[in-house]
């Protein structure tokens, strides 16, 4: 079919766009790293500076006749155009440059295609792309215009494109009901976990970032990192035990980046779930970044978009060691942790993370040890009801020695429950 992915390596002109009105510029080092995230390579870049977008071209005239003949002279295979262009100005740009033509979403959408490795990132990868294409349909492609013929299809009726169109709405479909499938398999696997009341820590931030880094080194994990866009695309969940908190689960999540396409928001929504059903999200930030305070934005325009205003949120600031800091804990006025300087490539700065996670995480949780008698057994099976029970020690006639992490609502009804109250007990509470 039409999506099959082209071969890389392909000689690559760059055309970087700085248009005037908008109010935050594309980098250019980003565009380039996004060409060579999808293993292309640039042979030229060329930035065109522009103050209103021509309907025709996107571009002047006169500036595609100039790279026109650059693509000639340097015997160029594809122009990258760091825009989203429309179905006409890109039809119309292949006409005039004779070689294909790719802007921003569908280079996107190449790197997405080539990250995928679970089925359900395929889907939706697939799912993106049909959206996408369904537009763009009418590219050069004169018989889909004709209607179909041979024996019992002449006369009127669907021509091809209208069936092209057809099958796609059917495809798009299927698709989207078997990634509801995969929604409704995550809210089983969401709601054990909310069961046994483990929390989940998303990390998210701007692409490359170093939050695979990071979410290796924190769970002893060997995920899929490299120096490139969109290395992860597939979301990763692993357990790891934290101080004082015990069990928790790690979810390690795509990348976002500036003027993200929304089709792929919206085709990745059930993989965002992670993100949006999280107990607490660690922003990871690139802190050596020229364009730190843009990427932090863009983040954050991205969660809001995602209703995820009501989460806490903690800053890591990452690669502290490219700037010579050392690993702390920064407080806002309240006494809580807020920010965290660390270098996951290092190994600096695991237990300021992990002391500031507990501190948020175990803000409502009632953290302690509990030395009961042989008569409280209906308390330790709440307890034990409740997956409160960390460890369990033995100790003179009879007496144990629980290490509880609860939910303070839920001791408050296991007091209730046993007729108890914390001045009846032997108990040391560390939260």
């Amino acid at each position: 079919m039409f999506f099959d992915r082209p071969q890389t390596g392909e000689q690559a002109l760059l055309v970087h766009l700085v248009i005037h009105y908008r109010s935050l510029e594309e980098d250019s080092n980003e565009f380039e790293l996004l060409t060579l995230s999808a293993g292309v390579h640039p042979a030229l870049t060329l930035t065109v500076t522009i103050n209103n977008p021509n309907p025709k071209y996107f571009l002047g005239s006169g500036k595609v006749d100039e790279i026109a003949q650059l693509i000639q002279e340097h015997a160029i295979e594809v122009a990258l155009f760091n825009c989203a262009l429309s179905p006409t100005q890109e039809r119309n740009l292949e006409s005039a440059l004779k070689c294909r033509v790719i802007d921003r979403t569908t280079l996107i959408l190449d790197i997405f295609a080539q990250r995928a490795r679970t089925a359900e990132g395929k889907l939706q990868v697939e799912l993106a792309q049909l959206k996408h294409m369904s537009t763009r349909l009418v590219r050069g492609w004169t018989h889909l215009q004709k209607q179909k013929g041979g024996i019992g299809l002449r006369g009127p009726g669907e021509t091809q494109l209208e069936t092209d169109r057809r099958l796609i709405r059917q495809r798009i479909k299927s698709l989207q009901l078997r990634l509801e499938k995969v929604r409704s398999q995550r809210q089983q696997s969401r709601k054990a976990r909310e069961k046994a009341e483990i929390p989940t820590i998303a990390l998210v931030g701007y692409t490359n970032a170093g939050k695979s880094t990071l979410f290796n080194w924190l769970t002893e994990s060997d995920t899929y990192t490299e120096n490139l866009l969109f290395a992860t695309l597939d979301p990763t969940l692993r357990k790891q035990t934290l101080p004082y908190l015990g069990p928790v689960v790690f979810v390690d999540t795509v990348g976002f980046i500036r003027n993200l396409p929304h089709q792929l928001v919206d085709a990745f929504r059930a993989t965002l779930e992670e993100t949006e059903k999280a107990d607490l999200l660690v922003h990871v930030v690139d802190l050596a970044s020229h364009h730190r305070d843009e990427d932090m934005a863009e983040v954050e325009t991205v969660l809001s978009e995602l209703d995820v205003d009501e989460i806490p949120r903690l800053l890591a600031y990452n690669k502290i060691d490219l700037i010579q800091a050392t690993p702390r804990i920064d407080f806002d006025e309240s006494g809580k942790p807020w920010r965290v300087w660390l270098s996951s490539k290092e190994q600096m700065g695991k237990d300021e993370l992990f002391t500031a996670i507990s501190v948020l995480l175990s803000a409502d949780r009632v953290i302690c040890e509990i030395t009961i008698a042989p008569s409280m057994g209906q308390l330790r099976a709440l307890l034990y009801q409740h997956n409160a029970v960390m460890g369990e020690h033995t100790l003179y006639e009879g007496m144990r020695k629980l290490e509880v992490n609860i939910a303070n609502k839920d001791w408050r009804q296991i007091l209730s429950k046993t007729n108890l109250s914390e001045d009846q007990l032997d108990i040391v509470i560390h939260k």
